[in-house]
């Protein structure tokens, strides 16, 4: 959905025999919500999906998931799966957009739904966008038999696993990403190398 050092996530997920999802419209603060269309993502929407993403994710504020997004992200989402690729749209603006994939296993009955990804333009929160695209594809893979649905976020992305328990996930695990850099290892190597060198000198000099 990956820091400097390492960070950490959490992993939930949703029996699907629990408890169904309901879409409340409730509006909010008395206005009239927008007209927001949840519609099937096309092709012609990979670009603004895109975009909007890079927005999103931030080096300062999700240094994981800002490296690990990219355009080909999108286009192999998209292409392997694009039953399960929905974006939100308001007036010919992309303002939000769900991805996911489902997980079959060998010699197992059940299909495991996987949220990939799930944002929306912040300009747009708080309106029940993200209920809404979290409920078509969550729809859209019931129907193709999944039981289990799987979603996992940053451990400090508060306002992610709030909504998500929300949706009723549960079984909440931690785990941990970790960064490896070679560049770092080879300077570091080069540094032991350089002060054995002068270790071995000195005694050299003490010895002669």
């Amino acid at each position: 959905m990956r820091a400097g050092d390492s960070a950490g996530r959490y992993t939930t997920e949703k029996n699907m025999h629990t408890d169904s999802y309901e879409l409340h419209a409730a509006e909010e603060n008395g206005r009239r919500k927008p007209d927001i269309d949840i519609r099937d993502m096309g092709v012609d929407d990979i670009p603004a999906v895109f975009h909007l993403g890079e927005k999103v994710f931030t080096a300062d504020k999700t240094p994981t998931l800002y490296r690990t997004w990219d355009e080909f992200e999108v286009v192999s989402m998209f292409n392997a799966d694009t039953d399960y690729c929905f974006v939100a749209e308001l007036e010919g603006q992309i303002i939000g957009f769900a991805l996911g994939n489902i997980v079959e296993k060998k010699r197992s009955a059940w299909k495991y739904g996987y949220i990939v990804w799930l944002v929306v333009s912040p300009a747009f929160q708080r309106m029940g966008v993200a209920s809404r695209l979290f409920n078509k594809l969550t729809d859209k893979m019931v129907e193709d038999g999944v039981r289990l649905f799987l979603v996992d976020t940053e451990a400090d992305n508060h306002p992610a696993i709030e909504f998500f328990g929300s949706k009723g996930f549960g079984n909440t695990q931690q785990h941990m990403y970790m960064t490896y850099n070679p560049a770092n290892v080879e300077q570091q190597k080069e540094k032991k190398r350089g002060s054995r060198g002068k270790k071995n000198g000195n005694d050299h000099r003490r010895n002669g």
